[in-house]
């Protein structure tokens, strides 16, 4: 029987306000775009590396604001793990970001380097909270990556088919068969993709990482 964390590792009672990393007139192009596409648009925008279609825009219970910062907060958390080659050489991480949430999940082979990442990405701009999963252990085997990657398909096919939830509202993060949910959710949502992540083959645990809908102002 797989084993559930029904805990919801976030209660963001009063959420903050992410501070805009991006220039209002690039956002402002962005949602203009996005009108332009009409629903059924496929086009493409790319800024500071991150790419946004309107699709994504569409389905997505972010602000075009707050989806392009957690893009670019991702980018400056990997950008921090490359830094310096002693980080490169003990961590193997997968920082993610949902509205200023940043998890971090993976290895790191170093209490030290492990404590100075940390604080860098509590440091990032626009990170509200950070959620280490990290472990000090040294870097997954391929096979163990494929698996988890695996492990993701699986959970985001079944919660399309069985909730209608799909990666624009629920972020599945798979790391040594633990599966991570992120997004801004209902409670019954959050029930439901807890139990349908769950059911999946080789998913030893489900930690749930979600904002709830009635927690935002």
């Amino acid at each position: 029987m797989n084993l559930i964390h029904p805990q919801v590792l976030l209660q963001l009672t009063s959420p903050t306000k992410i501070r805009q990393t991006v220039p209002k007139t690039l956002k402002a192009l962005i949602m203009a775009a996005a009108l332009i596409t009409g629903l059924s648009g496929c086009v493409a925008a790319l800024v500071a590396g991150v790419a946004i279609t309107t699709v994504d825009i569409i389905h997505d219970r972010r602000t075009v604001g707050e989806y392009i910062d957690d893009g670019a907060i991702e980018v400056t958390a990997r950008n921090v793990v490359l830094s310096k080659p002693e980080y490169r050489k003990v961590a193997h991480v997968k920082p993610q970001s949902w509205n200023g949430i940043l998890l971090i999940t993976g290895e790191i082979d170093s209490p030290e380097v492990k404590q100075e990442l940390l604080e860098k990405f509590r440091n990032i701009q626009g990170v509200r909270q950070v959620v280490d999963e990290t472990t000090i252990i040294d870097k997954t085997r391929l096979g163990t990556r494929a698996n988890d990657a695996w492990i993701s398909s699986k959970v985001k096919s079944r919660l399309i088919l069985k909730t209608g939830l799909n990666a624009n509202r629920v972020k599945v993060v798979t790391t040594r068969a633990s599966v991570y949910l992120m997004g801004i959710v209902t409670r019954e949502e959050a029930d439901k993709a807890t139990d349908v992540a769950s059911r999946v083959r080789g998913v030893k645990r489900v930690v749930r990482v979600f904002e709830y809908k009635d927690q935002r102002k």
